[in-house]
């Protein structure tokens, strides 16, 4: 028998791959023995999702901590699955029949939509799978788990309603992310900042009872219609007479205070800055603090509202040409420059992202935060490298609600159920139409239309996909896990809601028992010649599988994993 004079990965991968799997090489055995368990979720990519650099570098480090486990003899599950990912997935599928038939979504109808999702999800929604295959992911592919799985779908539905009866759901009118072209709210990690070039605008307020005025620097001129204070740093100088007087907002006419706040950057542009409360997250934050009046100007379709007046039906970039040239007739308009700024656009629509108020459904995270601090502060939980701790309690510790309501179709729907009256109550078991509302007696008329945020699905995934909130075998074997590996941009989008779903739904647990995992290495990131993380905004990824297929998955998944540390 001859060796060939160098070994060609291409002619045994496959064949060596198939070998494994046929002898179930990677499933956990069959019952509970005294074998020790470990157990690692993968990060569900989006259904939509293929495979990136960022993807090949992650599955290859579980790849190595499962199959080392293996190799020490214990009982290792690596679980596989997918995000229904309801912004993204239905922005392709409604981009394709507007593409081919010229529909909307409002055209064809809900159900008729949800239909063509899931038709496009059976065709195109396992490719990365394949592609995980090729880099040779260890999974057990028998448990792969998807999000809108009729499991994990009852599994939404009873944290959902657990979180009712206690009082941690509640549906109010709050600022949010709001992608116009899609018609719904966005969470942070669907905004993308671009550095743009526009203009910064100098625009005098007149000080009532006075002939002075304050100046204010603002990219968006059309948001002077809804501003309802004007602030300045409390030790600005040149301001210190000016503040608890009043402007009187041009040709609307609206007597505005003049506020003093220390969040205030008194080097930017004049020092003084105008308070938009409805549209800008720190002038709501500004607005709170000194009870000014919150207006909407916008309507969630991106044109002026009735409350703007003669500007009303105008769309964004209208209004803003009228109200700078009617601030200039009137003398107004002190000067105008060339400006780099940041603007947020929705990464689906690539649109920019209004911050509105609008009526969604919160989750109250203060009460949910206290033990997932305790984890990392007790070593419950590890975050490796352990600079990353910091990240994670930094956001628990200054937590926010969480929003977590979207005006999709595509994702699951809100189990809340309306009488005539208008009466919610979230039930476990879908009500019927014309059935008696539980509580008053009423019929009930209809189901809330909103879908919940894709992370409300995903922060159960450790403990759903192990049959929760059954007490099922596979729980009590495998939960809690033992590692995950998962990048930095997700550490409070996933992980910390991760720990605290964990401690706060799995309540039959020992507290010692609850948390989803004991350890999370939070990877590198993958990063071209330059520098810079690779992206698809940036055209500078290069595809894994054109790699495996050049080099073998081998050489592939060793460049990786040689070249990590590069990226910390």
């Amino acid at each position: 028998m001859s060796l060939p004079p160098k070994y060609d990965p291409h002619a045994h991968e496959a064949d060596v791959y198939r070998a494994w799997t046929e002898a179930g090489a990677f499933r956990p055995s069959a019952e509970a023995g005294d074998r020790e368990t470990f157990t690692i979720v993968i990060p569900p990519p989006n259904v939509t999702g293929v495979l990136h650099m960022g993807h090949a570098l992650n599955g290859t480090i579980q790849d190595i901590v499962i199959r080392f486990q293996r190799m020490l003899g214990k009982d290792a599950l690596w679980l596989p699955g997918t995000d229904h990912a309801g912004i993204a997935t239905q922005a392709v599928v409604e981009r394709k029949i507007l593409d081919e038939e010229g529909k909307t979504r409002q055209e064809i109808g809900r159900d008729e939509l949800i239909r063509r999702v899931w038709e496009w999800k059976e065709l195109h929604g396992n490719r990365i799978f394949e592609q995980f295959k090729r880099l040779g992911a260890s999974c057990d592919w028998s448990r792969t788990a998807f999000t809108l799985d009729e499991d994990l779908s009852r599994a939404v539905r009873e944290s959902f309603c657990r979180l009712w009866d206690k009082g941690l759901v509640y549906r109010g009118a709050r600022l949010v992310n709001w992608d116009c072209v899609l018609g719904t709210a966005v969470s942070d990690d669907e905004v993308e900042m671009k550095s743009m070039k526009g203009k910064l605008y100098y625009l005098r307020y007149p000080v009532e009872g006075t002939d002075r005025a304050l100046v204010v620097a603002t990219t968006r001129p059309e948001t002077m219609l809804g501003d309802t204070g004007v602030a300045v740093h409390p030790e600005d100088e040149r301001y210190g007479d000016l503040v608890g007087k009043f402007c009187v907002l041009p040709f609307v006419g609206r007597r505005i205070p003049i506020v003093a706040d220390d969040s205030v950057d008194p080097e930017f542009g004049t020092g003084a800055v105008k308070v938009t409360p409805g549209h800008d997250p720190a002038d709501y934050e500004r607005g709170s603090r000194h009870g000014l009046e919150v207006l909407t100007i916008l309507e969630k379709d991106g044109t002026m509202s009735e409350n703007t007046g003669p500007f009303a039906g105008m769309s964004r970039e209208k209004a803003r040409k009228e109200v700078v040239k009617r601030m200039e007739e009137l003398g107004l308009l002190e000067k105008t420059e060339n400006h780099v700024h940041n603007v947020p656009l929705s990464d689906r629509s690539k649109t920019p992202i209004e911050p509105l108020i609008s009526e969604q459904w919160f989750v109250r995270m203060e009460p949910l935060a206290g033990p997932a601090i305790e984890a990392v502060r007790s070593g419950a939980l590890v975050l490796k490298p352990a600079r990353w701790a910091k990240v994670y309690l930094d956001w628990l510790e200054n937590v926010q609600d969480w929003c977590i309501s979207r005006q999709l179709w595509w994702g699951h729907r809100i189990p809340v159920w309306y009488d005539e009256d208008g009466v919610p109550v979230a039930s476990r078991e879908d009500l019927e139409i014309g059935s008696p509302h539980p509580k008053t007696g009423k019929p009930i008329v209809s189901q809330d239309e909103d879908v919940l945020d894709t992370w409300a699905s995903s922060w159960l995934w450790p403990f759903a996909t192990l049959g929760w909130p059954e007490k099922s075998d596979d729980l009590a074997r495998f939960y809690p896990t033992q590692f995950l590996s998962t990048g930095r941009d997700i550490i409070y989008l996933w992980v910390a809601r991760m720990v605290m779903a964990g401690y706060e739904l799995l309540d039959e647990l020992p507290m010692e028992e609850r948390c989803p995992f004991a350890t999370c290495y939070v990877h590198a990131n993958v990063l071209d010649a330059k520098g810079r993380r690779m992206s698809k905004s940036l055209g500078n990824g290069i595809d894994p599988i054109e790699m495996i297929d050049s080099y073998g998955a081998d050489a592939v998944r060793f460049s990786l994993i040689l070249l990590t540390r590069e990226g910390q």
